[in-house]
């Protein structure tokens, strides 16, 4: 709102924290997809393990472990930004990862201006993500 009374935030984003049975496989896949590094094991065995942030201002992706599998569709996902659709989605299928379709998604596209569509993934425990490439 413009000229609305700056205020401050309630709360600021401090990490996403994805549950799952195997904290230790999950974190070694998309340590691999963001090219980042495991930072933290809590835990013998490990019920927390985090990933270095991806950039600066970025939360760091943590994994907890939890007793019960996935079993329904997300209601929240990542968006990751590729520049090879097809090169993206082989590497993260020789991973583990997968995909969800057997097409693509467009997005809304402007005239004159570059549009995005998107791939619909899903890690080795099944958590859906989205690899978006420009058009």
């Amino acid at each position: 709102m413009s000229g609305s009374i700056p205020r401050p935030p309630i709360a600021r984003l401090m990490m996403i924290q994805i549950d799952c049975p195997d904290p230790e496989r999950l974190a070694a896949f998309w340590a691999e997809v963001l090219a980042v590094e495991i930072d933290r094991r809590l835990g013998d065995p490990p019920q927390y393990v985090s990933l270095m942030p991806a950039g600066v201002g970025v939360p760091p992706l943590w994994f907890q472990r939890v007793p019960e599998p996935k079993v329904a569709k997300n209601r929240l996902h990542l968006d990751l930004q590729v520049e090879d659709i097809e090169a993206a989605c082989a590497r993260i299928e020789a991973l583990g990862g997968r995909r969800r379709d057997d097409h693509d998604f467009q997005g809304y596209h402007d005239e004159g201006a570059p549009g995005f569509d998107w791939r619909r993934m899903a890690d080795p425990e099944g958590n859906e993500f989205c690899l978006v490439y420009r058009v």
